[in-house]
């Protein structure tokens, strides 16, 4: 008879404990798994002072915005008032007579005396122009040959005002360039062409309203005159002259116009 072999228990490690709790999902879980499985998971939430300033700028934009618009409706209206009222109308202006006293050119120096007539006419009927001092220069293509200033004055209504200016060029050192250019203006058949520019600031008067004073260029084409011979003065030929009024609204540091 042979003897029966019964087999031992193998010793318990701890790969097999934790071979078994892999295989078994019931194996009892330590208290650091339960209490991160009934933790719930942060989320930042978003800070109140941020959304309260958020909601602070939207607010004050949105009235900006509202009051810009309200103001541009208020002036629209104001304007339109004004303008079914008084019908206004530009002033213009009219080169009468030019006289050129001397126009001297030597050793690049240039030597002028002009004497204008300009009339400014204001067509409105309940309207008066109130001018500041008026800066008239005289140019012959893009060179400056003269300049003079007339005082301020006022226009009334359905009026036209006579103003005389004496424009004076003394000294003046040309580079050879602006020479050569007035030499062959000089030496034309037809006369030595000029331009009249005028510049000053307005403003209107519509009884008990007053406009701020607004900046205005006068510029007068088509105006021709011979050199004088002597002494004697000659006339300039202000028949073509054409004078277009152009109103120049100045932003910071631009001056549009």
């Amino acid at each position: 008879m042979t003897d029966r072999v019964y087999p031992t228990a193998k010793p318990t490690t701890n790969a097999t404990v934790n071979a078994a709790a892999a295989a078994n999902p019931s194996f009892p879980a330590t208290k650091a798994q339960l209490y991160g499985a009934t933790r719930p998971t942060y989320r930042p939430q978003p800070s109140n002072h941020r959304r309260s300033r958020r909601r602070l700028c939207c607010t004050i934009c949105f009235w900006i915005i509202l009051i810009i618009l309200i103001l541009l409706l208020l002036i629209g209206v104001a304007s339109t008032v004004v303008y079914l009222l008084y019908r206004p109308h530009l002033p213009s202006f009219t080169i009468t007579a030019i006289k050129l006293s001397h126009f001297n050119l030597t050793h690049s120096s240039l030597n002028s005396k002009f004497d204008v007539n300009v009339t400014a006419t204001n067509p409105n009927k309940r309207i008066t122009f109130s001018y500041d001092p008026t800066t008239v220069s005289i140019f012959s293509g893009k060179l400056d040959v003269g300049d003079g200033t007339v005082p301020g004055f006022k226009n009334g209504e359905k009026n036209t005002t006579m103003l005389k200016v004496s424009i004076l060029r003394s000294g003046v050192a040309l580079d050879s360039e602006n020479e050569a250019k007035l030499k062959s203006s000089m030496n034309s058949k037809s006369g030595l062409p000029l331009k009249v520019q005028l510049a000053t600031k307005v403003k209107a008067n519509m009884g008990k309203v007053k406009t701020p004073y607004v900046r205005i260029r006068v510029a007068c084409d088509g105006i021709r005159v011979t050199l004088p011979v002597g002494k004697k003065p000659t006339v300039g030929s202000t028949s073509n002259a054409k004078c277009d009024v152009a109103v120049r609204f100045k932003i910071w540091k631009w001056t549009v116009g």
